[in-house]
């Protein structure tokens, strides 16, 4: 008769506990999207496809990100201020040497001085500085440029990942890149809801990514670029999971507690 009192009771506990995991779960959910987001605007919350930000701009959701701007088609993106570059000139080794963008957004080099270097690809500097070589100086110059070091190649990845932070790109890097450099989603993350922000001049866009979809071929694996901010938000139903199992894990212990003395 103990046991069976017992096992009534039990039974309405575990019932409390869930509702509490559910309440919980909801609950961690909002802190977590909170302190996840990247942007001063929930994307998870937009109420229209365009959200004026304080410091000027407005942040819009689009389906799919386009390429930031200054790329040729995409496929190479301008030089920062800060970046390293390794310049090379075929066999004039006195004129090849290492230098770096200054805040100004140029470089100096022999004979021709400053020349400005941010905001240009790699292969548009290259032809200035021929261009520039072959005026006075050099026949026929043949200049290669080498990114030793890129401060604009960097991304930052937050959110439901097991290790969020600061990580260097390459100029094929995709999104599936990125989730791994971040160490891949944390045990409540949602590869549904992945959201990637981009600045484009004073205004920054932001979509809405499936990567499970894209591991299973059924979406595109987009590019990733510079600057992308990437944010990966809690799945409420994992929550959930987690609360549960945390629960009955206490109903479990109470329960070995409660037994023991009616035997």
């Amino acid at each position: 008769m103990t046991i069976f009192r017992f096992a009534k009771g039990y039974t309405r506990m575990i019932f409390v506990l869930l509702a509490l995991a559910e309440v919980s779960a909801c609950t961690s959910t909002s802190s977590t999207t909170s302190s996840s987001s990247s942007s001063s605007v929930d994307a998870l919350q937009l109420t229209s496809s365009s959200t004026q930000l304080s410091g000027g701009g407005a942040l819009s959701v689009v389906k799919d990100l386009p390429p930031p701007q200054n790329t040729q088609n995409g496929s190479e993106q301008p030089l920062s201020p800060n970046d390293v570059l390794e310049v090379n000139v075929f066999q004039v080794d006195n004129l090849s040497r290492t230098v770096q963008v200054d805040s100004s957004g140029q470089i100096s080099l022999p004979l021709i001085g400053t020349i400005a270097a941010a905001g240009k690809t790699v292969r548009q500097l290259e032809q200035e500085i021929e261009t520039a070589y072959g005026t006075n100086y050099l026949q026929s110059p043949d200049v290669t440029i080498f990114v030793k070091e890129s401060i604009g190649q960097r991304i930052t990845v937050d959110g439901e990942v097991n290790r969020a932070g600061i990580f260097p790109v390459t100029s094929n890097s995709s999104l599936l890149d990125a989730i791994a450099l971040a160490g891949n989603f944390s045990p409540v993350g949602d590869a549904s809801k992945v959201f990637v922000y981009r600045n484009i001049g004073q205004n920054t866009l932001v979509a809405n990514y499936n990567v499970e979809a894209i591991r299973a071929g059924k979406a595109r694996n987009p590019r990733i670029y510079g600057g992308d901010k990437i944010v990966v938000f809690a799945s409420k139903s994992k929550i959930a999971v987690n609360n549960l199992k945390d629960a009955l894990g206490i109903a479990s212990n109470a329960a070995r507690i409660a037994v023991v003395p009616g035997l």
